[in-house]
């Protein structure tokens, strides 16, 4: 009897650590493009170069919590990790708005936009 009452309890305790929620991720598929800093805080309020390899995430996507976190952007072949920092009130759903340093690890600027996709 006491085996079975230690078998049920390992069991319940194992389905508690099954069942707790996983943390939501954010990422997405879109473009990536460049900006540069002019002095200006993101809206992490936060002054940052542009050597500095950070990102601003389009309106939808953004919030407060993302600040500060590492994003992994995909494309051209290549993954950089860098740091949001920004928002891109311009950018569509799943697109990124890059530092000219976090850029410039994907792309040579004149092509402009590469498509990406990312994830925190």
């Amino acid at each position: 009897m006491q085996f079975f009452t230690l078998a049920i309890s390992a069991l319940a305790a194992a389905s508690a650590v099954v069942a707790a929620p996983l943390e939501k991720r954010a990422g997405g598929d879109g473009q990536a493009t460049y900006f540069y800093q002019n002095g200006n805080p993101g809206s992490c309020g936060q002054y940052n170069s542009d050597s500095r390899p950070i990102v601003a995430v389009n309106s939808a996507q953004m919030n407060d919590g993302l600040c500060g976190k590492s994003i992994w952007i995909q494309g051209n072949g290549k993954t950089i990790e860098a740091t949001i920092a920004d928002t891109c009130p311009t950018c569509d759903y799943g697109s990124l708005d890059l530092s000219t340093g976090a850029f410039d690890q994907l792309s040579n600027r004149d092509a402009g936009m590469v498509p990406i996709t990312w994830w925190t």
